[in-house]
């Protein structure tokens, strides 16, 4: 019998969200005769421990007789089990200091550690993610700031809404005017984005257009990595150079800092990747971007934006940034922009973005699991037995 425990999130108890619903378990369950799924009892899971009773799904506090333990957000070291296998999300594969004593903690006490971001197909690409729920909350944000700050309108915030059904049926007519606003990325957060966008009825026009022509109603466009990097020198763009090489190129973006309204920041970002834009661009007068909707949410200084400053809550997701002071203020002031940067936005939209993920898990990954040989799940094991697994042995240094 292979038993399988739910965790209780415990670094943040707002974060609701959860690996498995209770459908998805009894499913699970129904499928694999040898498998017994246990929930730890949390009354901040956005499907309430009575839901998954009702399918059948056992609770239990003490996981210690589960093989594998599924949580989201990075596990407290006061709640790591030794020697057991873990999936969530640790945030340490890029050196987060904040996460250092985690990892040190989770190899002192032997235990496998496989990060569901670090879990990808023969092509690469990551297999699970939260990616397209950030960005439909994104989005959502971003218009919502924007209207707040021109006075025009308030969008009902997207954590008051029952789903996400409900939230799209506030987006009709909107009074956005002309706003001119640029998605930056192309992959999960960045075409969840645009997903809202369309439902907005924002017309979608390609980057030249949008830099080029006049428009008078609210327009986007969205780039893509050949859209705001080049070679000095060089003409064409080498997307599979560029990933590999990064720090050869220069950003290109300036012309859109002095044409967009509102920036929808969706694509990932290390330090070896050139920044957007800095502090000083902008002060300049025609520094037009008056929103920015930081999904990725990477705090400044080691940040694409230098205005994140720090990461705001969903409860209150909105703080000013005055260029010329380099300073946070208070939101809507006309010589200061609005950041937007909360950093699980998912949560937002807890039931449906937790449904999507289990959908994902289950068919992606759960077989892998399984397997003893799992090119997938070898990859994506950051530490095991005590050790670094070889793909992250550059990781070493940040341990000791």
């Amino acid at each position: 019998m292979m038993k399988v425990g739910i965790l209780r999130e415990g670094k943040t108890k707002t974060d609701t969200r959860v690996a498995l619903t209770p459908k998805q378990c009894r499913d699970l369950q129904d499928k694999y005769q040898n498998l017994q799924i246990f929930v730890q009892p949390s009354p901040d899971r956005c499907f309430g421990d009575e839901e998954y009773q009702s399918q059948g799904i056992l609770l239990e506090e003490n996981l210690s007789e589960c093989e594998l333990l599924l949580g989201v957000k990075e596990v407290p070291i006061s709640m790591l089990i030794p020697q057991k296998t873990y999936l969530f999300f640790s945030h340490t594969i890029k050196k987060q200091p904040y996460n250092r004593e985690l990892l040190r903690s989770i190899l002192q006490k032997k235990i496998r550690l496989i990060d569901y971001e670090c879990l990808r197909d023969t092509g690469g690409k990551r297999v699970i993610a939260f990616g397209r729920w950030a960005g439909i909350v994104g989005a959502h944000n971003a218009t919502l700031t924007w209207g707040r700050r021109e006075g025009k309108f308030n969008l009902k915030p997207m954590y008051k809404c029952h789903d996400w059904a409900e939230a799209q049926t506030y987006y009709h007519n909107l009074p956005l005017s002309e706003v001119k606003l640029v998605v930056t990325g192309e992959g999960r957060v960045g075409n969840g984005a645009t997903e809202t966008l369309d439902l907005m009825g924002i017309k979608r026009i390609s980057p030249q257009e949008f830099l080029e022509k006049n428009f008078n109603e609210p327009i986007y466009t969205q780039l893509g990595v050949k859209d705001m990097y080049r070679k000095e020198g060089e003409i064409s763009f080498d997307e599979n150079h560029y990933y590999q090489h990064p720090e050869q190129y220069v950003s290109c973006f300036e012309p859109y800092t002095h044409t967009a309204n509102i920036m929808l920041n969706g694509i990932y970002w290390d330090k070896r990747i050139p920044v957007f834009f800095t502090k000083d661009d902008m002060k300049r007068k025609d520094f037009t971007i008056r929103v920015i909707a930081d999904v990725t949410c990477d705090i400044a200084p080691d940040s694409s934006i230098p205005s994140t400053i720090r990461a705001s809550s969903i409860r209150k997701p909105i703080y000013g940034y005055d260029p010329l002071s380099f300073k946070e203020t208070e939101p809507f002031q006309n010589n200061c922009i609005d950041v937007m940067a909360v950093d699980n936005l998912p949560n937002e939209l807890p039931r449906d973005a937790s449904e999507d993920f289990g959908n994902q898990l289950i068919s992606t990954v759960w077989s892998e699991l399984n397997q003893s040989n799992s090119r997938m799940i070898y990859e994506g094991t950051i530490a095991f037995d005590g050790e670094l697994n070889k793909p992250y042995e550059y990781l070493q240094d940040y341990v000791n």
